[in-house]
């Protein structure tokens, strides 16, 4: 039986960029550096020339009916050499903003997705001890200088992917191979969102604006055993799911982590989200490697009968809606409003790209009309962009970029989900 669902009238719908992705030339960070030293197959270069065309970006997201748009500050940017703010790009980022609120689209502010500046890079990053401050002291300027019409801040983009990918598996700068500095820079993460979110709270208190929200954007995934009648491959999906989709969480509601080893991190505080964001893509089959660290969180089950499992993505990710629905079930147990901040899927036929969406939207139904607190949802991307290592090859863009001469075409999938986004209304199977 068929029956129309309506979202609250109140809903955020829209698309997510961020900054290296798109803007271009991003030349002082420590991405734009890795990619000049042969790192990756691709360099961003102009990328989608965003920092210029901002504004015909944003209408376009406005014709497709999005009523928000969630895009991130480059940090190397806004203070290029360590304490010295540059006024030009913070009055561009502010102009971004007022763009954004005059066509009516509430903005959604990342403050680190992924990049540094490369004088802080040459410190050390997030394994040097004074990198949460310097942090606290660039949102502080963000605040005062671009924070008038932010409502809500997201203090960092997926940081256990981040440290993951910089810090264990060293496949992203700063390139290392380490257990120990990935808790140490895991452990500096969580001390600088605490003091971002004390830095925004007291910034609007003191220039007299009204209480902003602050969250982050948690990269989640759906872990499977490899093996359901394996207790071995169980037991590794469980302390996956732990370590790479809650003890973040966790350490920021709590003000303390216990890690394996008996390693602990205790934060100057407790309870400082006001909300969590999901990046939610795919789910891993999981295999368990051993019981010494790190082969007891398991390994990412290769075997050849997986990967027939479901429709695959252009990278061959596996497209799974029920995840959606399942975690936001999972992350109602912190009694937090979520936003879901990223769910996208890169395609060669633009036709499964709405399936995609629409799929998991209906998920998404399902789990707010049993009661989830969700108050938003972003498509990743609006515009096909720089996929980090994966270069221009993937595209996820509601709006399709020709690389050369940096025409934008609306997709066909982007028109079907402008409907939605006009309506807040999708059809359900019950």
């Amino acid at each position: 039986m068929e029956k129309t669902f309506e979202f609250p009238k109140d809903f955020l719908w829209g698309a997510a960029t961020s900054s290296h992705q798109v803007e271009g030339n991003n030349v002082n960070n420590d991405w734009w550096q890795w990619e000049q030293n042969g790192k990756v197959k691709e360099r961003s270069g102009k990328a989608c020339d965003h920092w210029n065309r901002y504004r015909e970006d944003f209408a376009m997201a406005k014709s497709l009916h999005h009523n928000a748009h969630r895009f991130s500050l480059e940090w190397s940017r806004i203070e290029p050499q360590e304490g010295r703010f540059s006024e030009e790009a913070l009055l561009h980022y502010r102009e971004v903003i007022e763009s954004l609120r005059s066509i009516g689209l509430e903005p959604i502010v990342t403050l680190h997705h992924f990049t540094l500046p490369l004088w802080l890079a040459e410190k050390g990053g997030w394994l040097f001890a004074g990198t949460p401050d310097l942090f606290a002291r660039y949102v502080r300027k963000v605040v005062e200088v671009v924070g008038e019409y932010v409502r809500y801040w997201i203090t960092f983009n997926e940081p256990v992917a981040y440290v993951f990918k910089g810090y264990l598996v060293g496949e992203w700068p700063p390139a290392e191979k380490s257990y120990e500095k990935t808790i140490r820079a895991l452990s500096h993460l969580l001390k600088g969102h605490v003091l971002a979110y004390d830095t925004i709270k007291e910034g609007n208190r003191q220039l007299k604006r009204p209480a902003a929200q602050v969250g982050i954007a948690k990269h989640v995934l759906i872990f499977t055993p490899c093996s359901n009648k394996s207790w071995k491959d169980r037991l590794s999906v469980w302390l996956r799911n732990l370590i790479f989709n809650h003890l973040f969480i966790k350490a920021l509601i709590r003000g303390r982590i216990f890690f394996p080893g008996f390693f602990r991190i205790q934060l100057p505080k407790a309870k400082t989200l006001d909300f969590i964001g999901l990046n939610y893509y795919t789910r891993d089959f999981v295999h368990n490697e051993g019981f010494h660290i790190p082969a007891i969180f398991g390994d990412i089950c290769t075997l050849k009968h997986h990967r027939g499992v479901g429709k695959r993505n252009f990278l061959s990710w596996e497209i799974y809606p029920k995840g959606l629905y399942q975690l936001v079930k999972e992350f109602s147990q912190y009694r937090l409003p979520l936003l879901v901040t990223e769910n996208g899927v890169c395609m060669d036929r633009d036709e499964e790209r709405f399936n995609f969406v629409l799929s998991h939207l209906e998920q998404l139904a399902k789990a707010v009309k049993e009661g989830a607190k969700v108050f938003g949802y972003f498509y990743w991307s609006l515009l096909d962009n720089y996929e980090w290592a994966e270069g221009y090859g993937p595209r996820f863009g509601l709006v399709e970029v020709d690389y050369a001469t940096q025409v934008r075409t609306i997709r066909g999938s982007a028109k079907q989900f402008a409907e939605i986004c006009k309506t807040g209304r999708i059809s359900l199977n019950e």
